[in-house]
């Protein structure tokens, strides 16, 4: 990787230095033409006989004098300019989310937000099109250059302009020595683009599995354990009073509506850490969840409560183990911590820790993954026909066991740019492989099953 940005670094100077000499020896050379145009003027030639009566030299200290003269003008337009811009920049800065936020409550409560909003959008569209064209514009200036310089700049272009690139930068990339694409890929293009699909076909092979009761049949058919979870569908006020179990939504992600019950009197709630003291102030809780809308429907499931230690007298509920998973390959691995208050680790696909960006104000040092676990997730997730699939699991004193598929993964668009790209670039290769097999014949039988 070292190597990779000297060598980047190495082109970046020798494009910049390449063009500040061309540009010396073109101001060098226009210079001389000045000069000679001066010379060969009427002005000059009528006032020969006045500059030979200045003393020596005394022409070219008013032409010097000059020349400072319009430097020092230049540099006070520059700095007033700088000023100007330090000003802009802290009054953006100033502009945090709450600002904003309570900018757009503003607008909408005096009825101007459909307004706000034209103006905005159509700013932005204003924007885009301004950058998009200084882009392709620096690309195209660099189309017959020679390759290493070529391959840099579309580089740098295409890492701006992302899915936005011109039809041209991706036609190099099926030259015979193609610039290299990968910026381009993006995962909350990719998960944008495939809920859309799902809006459009009615239905995604992956969206099957989100129903509980046939991930927990595919998943035993792969010969793996799941958490005792009876298929009935309670109300509030139907909901059994047992212990070591958890309550879920039937149709919730997030951990919104989600309690762990160690005891009639011992119960948190996932979300928020609040602990509860009786079943009575659960109901209302979970009534609460109805009248806020942070759960869609009165129907929820319940579970077993896993526990990491059961040799212990401290409580300790199972952490979750999701694995991003893009047709038989795990991209990045998300531990969680519940309680006593919930905290997030990142491992990429090597269990190698990482930052992505997500959840990095609550990160904690979590206990990772084995190459083996690793193995078991893209095992699962190469019998599934869908290029990507995040698989939840928890974390046992036995190991991890089975908990739920999750097609969308909450708030994908929180992702910084480097693992968006590498997510995204995931996708797109994932998709591929899984065209190529269903051509070939690849029947996923056991998800058929399911």
């Amino acid at each position: 990787m070292a190597e990779d940005k000297s060598y980047e670094a190495l082109i970046d100077e020798l494009i910049e230095k390449e063009a500040q000499l061309d540009h010396t020896k073109a101001s060098i050379a226009k210079t001389d033409k000045q000069i000679q145009k001066i010379m060969q003027s009427n002005t000059y030639q009528k006032t020969a006989s006045v500059r030979k009566l200045l003393p020596s030299g005394k022409e070219k200290d008013h032409y010097i004098a000059y020349l400072e003269e319009q430097l020092n003008h230049h540099q006070s337009e520059n700095v007033l300019l700088k000023e100007q811009l330090l000003e802009a920049q802290q009054e953006l800065e100033q502009l945090d989310y709450d600002t904003l936020w309570r900018h757009i409550k503003e607008k909408k409560d005096t009825g101007q937000i459909i307004t706000e909003l034209d103006k905005r959008i159509e700013q932005k569209k204003v924007e885009d099109h301004h950058f998009r064209y200084i882009l392709e514009a620096a690309a195209r200036q660099f189309q017959q250059e020679e390759p290493a310089f070529k391959q840099r700049i579309f580089t740098k272009v295409l890492e701006g302009a992302k899915e936005h690139a011109s039809e041209f930068m991706a036609r190099a990339g099926l030259t015979e020595d193609p610039v290299q694409l990968s910026e381009v890929a993006s995962y909350r293009a990719c998960m944008n683009m495939r809920v859309r699909q799902y809006q459009l076909a009615g239905s995604l092979p992956e969206y099957t599995l989100d129903d509980k009761p046939s991930a927990y049949r595919f998943i035993q058919k792969l010969g793996m354990r799941t958490p005792h979870s009876p298929e009935e569908i309670y109300t509030i006020d139907t909901l059994p009073e047992k212990e070591n179990i958890v309550i879920k939504p039937a149709d919730g992600a997030g951990g919104r509506g989600v309690y762990i019950v160690y005891g009639s009197s011992d119960i948190i709630s996932v979300k928020t850490g609040e602990a509860l003291s009786n079943w009575s102030l659960l109901k209302h809780r979970m009534e609460k969840d109805l009248l806020e809308n942070k759960v869609a429907q009165d129907a929820w499931r319940i579970e077993e409560l896993i526990l990491e230690d059961t040799d212990t007298d401290q409580k300790v509920s199972g952490r979750d183990v999701k694995f991003y998973c893009f047709y038989g390959k795990v991209g990045v691995i998300l531990e969680i911590i519940r309680t006593p208050e919930i905290k997030y680790c990142w491992w990429d696909g090597q269990g190698e820790r990482i930052q992505t960006g997500k959840y990095d104000d609550k990160a904690f040092h979590g206990k990772g993954v084995s190459q083996e676990e690793i193995d078991m997730a893209e095992q699962i997730s190469s019998q599934i026909p869908s290029p990507f699939m995040r698989i939840d699991f928890l974390r046992s004193e036995d190991g991890l066991i089975f908990g739920e598929f999750t097609p969308k993964p909450g708030n994908y668009e929180a992702f910084n740019d480097k693992i968006d790209t590498y997510l995204g670039n995931l996708f797109i290769e994932a998709q591929a492989k899984l065209d190529k097999d269903l051509l070939q014949g690849k029947q996923f039988e056991i998800f058929k099953e399911a």
